[in-house]
């Protein structure tokens, strides 16, 4: 089968060992299935395995992708949930041993993929392939972060750093729908209009000081914008944290934290029933992700660079076949 693969690693030169061609068609084991993948989409941690970040090099080559809609071998169309794992308290991300699709098995950016039966997810008749590609990694987070870590109640104002990627743009659309203020930040003026557009009630450059602190901040961004972050929120609000894209090891700034009686919260993905539970909410709301682009897998490498250099709003999506 056609497929993407990471074959070699380099943290300055991704891109050198991406690769596209064949690949051994999936044998799955017991209890798996394989789908017929239809749309997938693009991730950092696409990137990040290129570069190196969570994998082993004996598991290379091994093919990239999270996420994936598709065909099942009952001829189903169905969602796949990228998070391998076993559930812990009912939910499979606290399981200290899981892994997404490319970590440890094979991913999504080829013609089939090989996954638990369990991790399928029916896709909604009226969500395209493309949009329901965009679900499983980027917009789960987001689906999490809000309606799970923040505890928030509708009319509560968000604060969302780094608008223009999967998860931030995901972070404004459900954030609207629910009936949350959403306030968002970007250093691209352009991606600043992009964001009112999408729903967000103000946008802001980095930094700025805002009309009044805010109940919770979405944070993907990290060092860049953690100080920020804290003094943006009201005395007892969150953060919420779910990526560090420019750097994980900020000063803490553990005054601030103890005195205002702040919560710093992590998130890592979602589980199969909130990502069944999120094509719901989309069926209900109307909400579509918000897609920069579609390209045909065989032109993935023009994808990849628009990631790694920023070049992009929203989901870069691939259609298979």
């Amino acid at each position: 089968m056609f497929a993407v693969t990471c074959t070699s690693t380099d943290p300055d030169n991704p891109l050198a060992g991406l690769t596209l061609g064949d690949h051994p068609d999936p044998e799955p084991p017991a209890g798996w299935t394989t789908v017929t993948v239809k749309a997938t989409a693009l991730n950092h941690h696409d990137l990040w395995t290129l570069q190196g970040v969570g994998i082993r090099q004996d598991r290379l080559p091994i093919v990239l992708g999270c996420d994936a809609a598709g065909v099942d071998e009952e001829g189903n169309e169905v969602i796949v949930h990228s998070v391998i794992g076993t559930p812990v308290r009912g939910d499979e991300t606290l399981d200290p041993r899981r892994s997404l699709l490319s970590e440890v098995h094979d991913g999504t950016f080829a013609e089939k993929v090989a996954v638990p039966r369990g991790n399928l997810v029916p896709k909604p008749a009226d969500l395209s392939f493309e949009d329901a590609a965009c679900l499983p990694t980027a917009w789960l987070t987001a689906y999490r972060m809000l309606f799970e870590k923040a505890g928030l109640e509708p009319g509560a104002t968000v604060l969302v750093q780094g608008a223009g990627g999967g998860v931030a743009t995901a972070l404004i659309a459900l954030g609207r729908a629910a009936g949350y203020r959403v306030w968002a930040t970007s250093r691209s003026e352009e991606k600043r209009e992009r964001a009112l557009e999408l729903g967000a009630d103000q946008v802001f450059a980095p930094g700025s000081r805002l009309p009044e602190r805010v109940d919770a901040v979405m944070e993907t961004v990290g060092q860049a914008t953690w100080d920020h972050s804290l003094k943006s929120l009201r005395p007892g609000g969150r953060v919420v944290v779910s990526g560090a894209t420019s750097g994980a090891v900020p000063p803490a700034d553990l005054n601030r934290v103890f005195f205002l009686q702040l919560s710093v919260i992590g998130s890592t993905m979602g589980t199969r029933e909130q990502l069944a539970r999120l094509a719901t909410f989309l069926g209900q709301t109307g909400v579509r992700p918000v897609v920069d682009r579609v390209l045909p897998l065989t032109e993935a490498p023009e994808g990849f660079a628009a990631l790694r250099d920023g070049e992009f709003f929203g989901k870069i999506v691939f259609t298979v076949g």
